[in-house]
């Protein structure tokens, strides 16, 4: 007696085709491969990204004090004077401390007695960038 679907009889009426397991793992090698070449320059280029964004937020940060003297005659107290008085959106970012609150401040004598303002900034964060300058002399 005959199957009514057309398949033969038998302990496996069908053979499922797949892959097998040494072919998953020749592709699971070769996967592996591939991101360890590719993670290390990931992270290069992350560390690259996080300089440049440093840099530019310094650039900005100490054009608009030079702005802010410029239109007032004096220096700001803080950076939050800043913000206040709408020179800025927000405080400015360090990406290597990951904080808006790790800046290290430059005091300058004000033009009354006692009064100091924001002259300059530097970064908080430790270590060098990539050319070897620490990241304070920015």
């Amino acid at each position: 007696m005959k199957p009514q679907d057309g398949r033969r009889r038998g302990l496996w009426p069908q053979r499922i085709r797949a892959f097998t397991l040494i072919e998953l793992l020749v592709v699971l090698a070769i996967v592996g491969l591939l991101v360890s070449l590719s993670v290390p320059r990931y992270f290069q280029v992350v560390a690259t990204a996080k300089e440049k964004v440093l840099v530019e937020n310094l650039r900005i940060t100490r054009d608009v004090l030079d702005k802010f003297h410029s239109d007032t005659g004096v220096w700001p107290r803080s950076l939050a004077e800043l913000v206040e008085k709408k020179y800025l959106k927000a405080l400015p970012y360090d990406p290597m401390t990951e904080s808006d609150q790790t800046w290290i401040l430059v005091l300058a004598e004000g033009t009354g007695p006692g009064v100091k303002g924001v002259l300059d900034i530097r970064s908080g964060a430790p270590g060098k960038d990539r050319s070897g300058r620490a990241f304070f002399d920015l």
